[in-house]
């Protein structure tokens, strides 16, 4: 139905909306567990917190697997010199996530305070960690990642763990983190009511104040002081997965170009910057559903100003430029790419339902009533 260039960059579009996914629904669940010990002052004020997403947030990691999946699939090469290059970052993420499972599971077995707070802080870790870890790694991204081919086409990464938490890379992880934490702190000012919502709506709102500076300063940054990679050889968008085929140039202001030549490109940092304020404003007057669309806005325009400045690259090489992975030398086969997109076309819209219909079913609002009637079938 597809020819392979425009496949291509059909799963370019599909990735970003899983990467999406993953950051509008499991991104709400890990903003608030990085709210948690600080919106939540007594015991009965933090289970009512956890059981916002308690019965969500095992559900919400599909985006994140399937995204993973997808970028597997999708883009074989891009997969393995990722996760090889940043090892030790995706290692400390899944440290991190360990504590997910059992901190929800395991914190409220026994009545003891010491237990109950270290899994909260427990519970915080897991949501705050992989957050920054993302945006830190999307910082990396955009300066190009120090790495390059053999004759084989197997990649050596050449840099280091602590090399990835440079200035740029650490800016562009407060970015996550804040929208992460603003998305968080939208869906529980939602999902609760008296202190623990005023205190939400509060941290939500900083998050937001912090997410707009800090994007506003990677952007100049970017701008001013980070080389963009550009493509100066002919490509054929239908060609074989070979990204050694192509020459590269690294100048600066390149990321801006696609903005120059599709002037409506703008509407996306314009969209993560008004985005947050107005989720910042709507949440200022208690209205938190619309605030929680909002702030989906802000991460939707967030993360698609990243992409769009990036195309085509995906993962750029700053050891040998012409090594640089794009969207049109790093993928799979045409007939792979093609099952796929069938495959996502039918199941993509079962999970939105049946995720639609879960929060549909256990709506409202999660008050200590709740929790006390339900003492020993809440989390």
């Amino acid at each position: 139905m597809f020819d392979y260039s425009t496949l291509k960059v059909i799963w370019w579009l599909l990735v970003g909306v899983l990467l999406l996914g993953f950051a509008i629904m499991d991104g709400h669940d890990m903003g608030v567990g990085t709210l948690l010990p600080f919106v939540g002052r007594s015991d009965i004020e933090r289970r009512t917190v956890i059981n916002t997403v308690g019965p969500h947030w095992d559900g919400n990691q599909v985006w994140f697997i399937t995204g993973g999946g997808a970028i597997f699939a999708a883009w074989p090469l891009v997969y393995a010199t990722a996760f090889s290059g940043f090892y030790w970052a995706m290692l400390v993420v899944l440290w991190a996530l360990f504590f997910r499972p059992v901190g929800f599971d395991y914190r409220s077995k026994i009545h003891n305070a010491t237990w109950r707070s270290t899994w909260d802080w427990g519970l915080f870790v897991g949501g705050a960690v992989p957050p920054l870890i993302f945006g830190v790694a999307f910082g990396n991204l955009l300066q190009g990642v120090p790495f390059q081919f053999d004759n084989y086409l197997v990649s050596t990464y050449t840099g280091s763990f602590w090399q990835l938490l440079n200035p740029f890379a650490l800016l562009a992880g407060v970015v996550s983190s804040a929208m992460i934490t603003l998305q968080g702190g939208a869906y529980l000012a939602h999902r609760t009511e008296g202190v623990v919502q005023a205190r939400a709506v509060k941290g939500a709102i900083g998050a937001a104040i912090v997410m707009v500076l800090a994007f506003l300063a990677a952007g100049v940054w970017v701008n001013a002081g980070i080389a963009g990679y550009r493509i100066t050889s002919v490509i054929d968008p239908s060609g074989f997965a070979d990204p050694m085929s192509k020459t590269v140039v690294r100048e600066a202001g390149a990321w801006m170009a696609n903005y120059g030549r599709q002037p409506l490109l703008w509407l996306l940092p314009a969209l993560g910057v008004l985005g947050a304020l107005l989720a910042a404003l709507l949440l200022w007057g208690r209205h938190t559903l619309t605030a929680f669309v909002a702030s989906s806005l802000a991460l939707t325009g967030v993360i698609g100003t990243a992409g769009a400045s990036m195309f085509p690259f995906v993962m750029p090489s700053s050891s040998v430029p012409a090594a640089s992975l794009t969207v049109w030398d790093s993928v799979s086969s045409h007939m792979t790419l093609g099952i796929m997109f069938w495959a996502t076309l039918i199941f993509m819209p079962l999970i939105v339902l049946y995720t639609g219909w879960a929060y549909r079913v256990m709506r409202g609002k999660v008050t200590a009533a709740y929790i006390q009637e339900h003492e020993h079938a809440a989390y």
